[in-house]
């Protein structure tokens, strides 16, 4: 079968592999759909995702597809179901999977990042992360339940309540995921800042942003406005300016992944006489059930906010920066009908 291959930092190439065979724990899956997010950007460029991986690896953890096979043992699924993948595989003994912190695993393996992932034709995964899709949602938007469930994560580890103001820097597509999202757990309203003009103007026409900010053009975010800020870029500017226009009280998500060295600063009275509450959040404990109904719900659009449909010769030009803007890339593997 055809698969897109990580063979070394910065070396994608398409080769014949062999179809995996599955364990009696696993299902195979005819791949339809695969996203590609910045994780996949650090893989690539030789730096650390969830965890590490280590070429020659199929990337590809975000993904759907159609059940083509079980093992002995799956009860879940069933040849035919339409699933997506959660790609986080816990230990379930070390100390954080054994007091409710999974995401902290200290034995964290996944799909597309420590084993193959959705960039091939057919991948196998345990039963136990793989996921039927409603049948009201297209295999294309279940290829990113794993970008909507990280974002699902992050606002459970806030309080969020309807009388907030919530400000999102960065209008990416996880930066512009969190405007549905927030708006979804019912704050009432979500200003969104950025850099893209078209982006703003998209968000404050059909997805109900009251006000937005072209940073770049030199709009200035309001200082102390607002009581949930969610900062999705990972840069010390931005980083620095969520501090900024947080209230007292406020709480700032730092969602956006910094690099393994960067640092931003703030001012520590600022923080004691505010009172706030500064969250990281790293991946997606149990939030693909909520995901997905999130999506079905007709409460988030995402086939509108993704920009580019792959294939696997483009995905090289697109890491590479050669695409221009993207919002969201999505690689067809098999299509719909997978």
């Amino acid at each position: 079968m055809e698969a897109l291959v990580l063979t070394g930092t910065k070396k994608l190439e398409v080769k014949s592999i062999e179809k995996p065979e599955v364990k009696p724990n696993e299902v195979l899956i005819h791949t339809a759909f695969a996203g590609i997010c910045g994780t996949d950007h650090a893989l690539y460029a030789g730096l650390p995702g969830s965890a590490d991986a280590v070429p020659p690896i199929v990337l590809g953890h975000e993904n759907s597809g159609v059940v083509a096979e079980i093992g002995s043992s799956v009860t879940n699924v069933k040849v035919g179901d339409r699933v997506t993948v959660d790609p986080n595989i816990y230990c379930g003994q070390c100390k954080y999977c054994r007091t409710g912190r999974p995401e902290l695993c200290e034995n964290l393996s996944a799909v597309g990042v420590t084993r193959n992932g959705g960039f091939e034709e057919y991948f196998t995964a345990p039963a136990s992360v793989v996921y039927q899709i409603p049948d009201n949602v297209s295999l294309k938007s279940a290829a990113v339940v794993e970008p909507i469930s990280c974002a699902v994560h992050g606002i459970k580890l806030l309080k969020v309540t309807p009388y907030q103001k919530a400000l999102v820097i960065g209008d990416g597509f996880m930066g512009e995921l969190f405007v549905q999202l927030l708006q979804a757990y019912g704050i009432h309203q979500v200003d969104l800042a950025g850099i893209v003009p078209e982006k703003l103007a998209m968000n404050k026409e059909k997805f109900g942003v009251k006000n937005t900010y072209n940073t770049k053009d030199g709009d200035k975010i309001p200082e102390g406005a607002y009581d949930v800020v969610v900062e999705a870029v990972g840069l010390p500017q931005t980083q620095e300016a969520a501090i900024e226009a947080s209230a007292r009280g406020a709480q700032v998500l730092m969602f956006g992944v910094g690099g393994p060295d960067a640092k931003f600063q703030m001012n520590t009275y600022e923080v004691f006489q505010k009172q706030l509450t500064i969250q990281g959040s790293f991946i997606n404990p149990n939030a693909f059930e909520d995901s997905l109904a999130l999506l079905s719900s007709g409460k988030l659009n995402v086939e509108d906010l993704m920009s580019h449909e792959l294939d696997y010769k483009t995905v090289d030009d697109f890491v590479n920066g050669k695409l221009g803007v993207v919002s969201k890339a999505v690689v067809k593997v098999g299509g719909e009908e997978a």
